[in-house]
């Protein structure tokens, strides 16, 4: 990949191909053949709900359909198209036979509401697929219906209230390390928790000291992301969870970096009570876009007569069935049981795998990001040198010396054909970089995308300018990503002549 200095020539209308913007009167994509039964009037069939206004709707041939949609489709970044370096995201390939696993009649007509005698295939992959997840994470139970890791999250933490409040100890306090995934502060504050931060030491690791100091009869649980936000995986985790144990405190897993340890460590052996897995990082379900996702929550033995209900259960008669008898659920968090659609494809990752693949793809994702790790030290300011795992932190020390930030760099790799990697996470390290490459990759894609991060740092030596306007290639410049959030244009509005 060559260093590339020159900005883009070609400037292109904000409006181009908006399908609104091609409207003309009279035009239609579609052409009904004369009725061949009695007319009636609309009105008689959908009364007031028969809409007597359509609105300024765009008045467009097929052609221009068909076009709008597909060039729209040509400005999109996916990951069949390259590398997403998103770290703690696990932004990984979705095998396509996950796909066709899951578009099987049976299973994609399958209706919740249909009797049990007729869902024994359905029932038998939640089965299924929580007797891999229990073996995986070495807990005893699990609960499939969370929607998302963050959902994940606050159905564990009402189980932990649930689980004190059983013993006469409705505790206040959720203890957060600083190195924790940013949605634990706010899904404890969600189940009316207090919550105290936790501050790292110099290896980027909980300071076991300082647990040992703050951890009392008030606090109900430590929710701790392993391997943390900086790749790092907690090496004292066994004195953590002694810690919380003596004082009758659980410890909960962010399990969204389990993509370092399936096949490898099992949360369960070292200590931990309960946790979530996040399906679609680990488990390669379809990721993005606003879901559906996947958050199951695995828990020991103490925690099961708390689970969401129902369960899965095998009848006298050898059939599987719902049990709603649980007198100590914390009720449904979801309706029906799930995202099943995602739990076939979990599945189908898991079982195409086996217990070697699996193993084997954890091995890769650590070996790629120390790869990329090895190949940018040097030339991006690593914070922690400690040892880290499927994800590396750098900053932007050495660039910010030149007025370029995290966030210009991000951009100009967008020129570079790459998505860009986590921006300024986490906040323990100032201008964060944080990088994640998944197993997916091969070291060809890699040694592209380190010549594309090591040609954006010559550029800032050279010509930071060009990096701080970038990106220079898309179709759009430079967004105010404040604004677009604070006051997000969700509608087309006529230009005003």
């Amino acid at each position: 990949m060559k260093h590339m200095t020159r900005k883009a020539t070609r400037h292109v209308n904000q409006n181009e191909g908006l399908i609104f913007e091609k409207s003309s009167e009279r035009k239609a994509a579609w052409k009904l053949p004369p009725l061949d039964v009695p007319e009636v009037d609309a009105s008689l069939l959908l009364r007031e709900s028969e809409r007597k206004d359509l609105g300024n709707m765009p008045e467009v041939s097929e052609i221009e359909i068909i076009r709008h949609f597909t060039r729209l489709s040509t400005w999109n970044y996916a990951i069949d198209l390259g590398m997403y370096p998103l770290g703690s995201c696990t932004m990984k390939y979705n095998p396509r036979v996950n796909e066709a696993v899951a578009r099987v009649e049976g299973i994609a007509n399958g209706h919740p509401y249909q009797p049990e005698k007729i869902s024994q295939g359905a029932l038998q992959i939640l089965k299924t697929l929580s007797e891999c997840l229990i073996e995986i994470t070495g807990m005893d139970a699990i609960t499939l219906q969370p929607a998302a890791g963050a959902h994940g999250e606050m159905t564990g933490l009402l189980m932990v209230r649930a689980y004190h409040h059983s013993r006469g100890e409705p505790r206040k306090k959720i203890l957060i390390p600083d190195s924790a995934h940013g949605t634990n502060p706010a899904t404890a504050a969600m189940v009316d928790y207090a919550v105290e931060n936790l501050k790292s030491d110099s290896r980027g690791m909980v300071d076991v000291s300082a647990l040992a100091a703050q951890m009392n009869e008030d606090v109900a649980a430590l929710m701790l992301t392993n391997p943390n936000t900086l790749g790092v995986f907690e090496q004292d985790i066994h004195k953590i969870a002694d810690i919380l144990h003596a004082k009758g405190g659980l410890l909960y897993m962010d399990g969204a970096n389990m993509n370092a340890l399936v096949g490898k460590a099992r949360p369960g052996d070292f200590g931990v009570d309960l946790m979530h897995l996040n399906l679609h990082k680990t488990f390669s379900t379809p990721h993005g876009g606003g879901g559906p996702g996947s958050g199951p929550v695995a828990i020991k033995k103490i925690l099961e007569p708390f689970l969401p209900k129902p369960v899965v259960v095998t009848n006298p008669d050898g059939t599987l069935g719902f049990d709603y008898n649980r007198p100590q659920s914390v009720g449904r968090v979801r309706a029906f049981y799930g995202n099943f659609g995602m739990f076939v494809r979990a599945l189908a990752y898991i079982q195409a795998n086996g217990p070697e693949g699996l193993r084997q793809t954890t091995e890769d994702a650590v070996l790629n990001a120390n790869y990329i790790r090895k190949g940018l030290e040097g030339t991006y300011d690593l914070p922690y040198s400690t040892p880290t795992m499927h994800e590396v932190v750098f900053s932007d020390k050495l660039q910010a010396k030149e007025g370029v930030r995290t966030m210009d760099i991000a951009k100009r790799l967008i020129d570079y054909g790459f998505h860009p990697y986590t921006t300024a996470f986490p906040l323990i390290v100032p201008g964060a970089m944080m990088i994640e490459p998944t197993e997916s990759e091969s070291v060809e894609e890699m040694d592209l995308f380190i010549e594309a991060m090591k040609s954006i740092a010559l550029e800032v030596e050279e010509d930071p300018q060009t990096v701080r306007d970038a990106p220079h290639s898309t179709r759009v410049s430079r967004l105010d990503e404040t604004a677009a959030a604070r006051k997000p244009v969700l509608r087309w509005k006529p230009a005003v002549k």
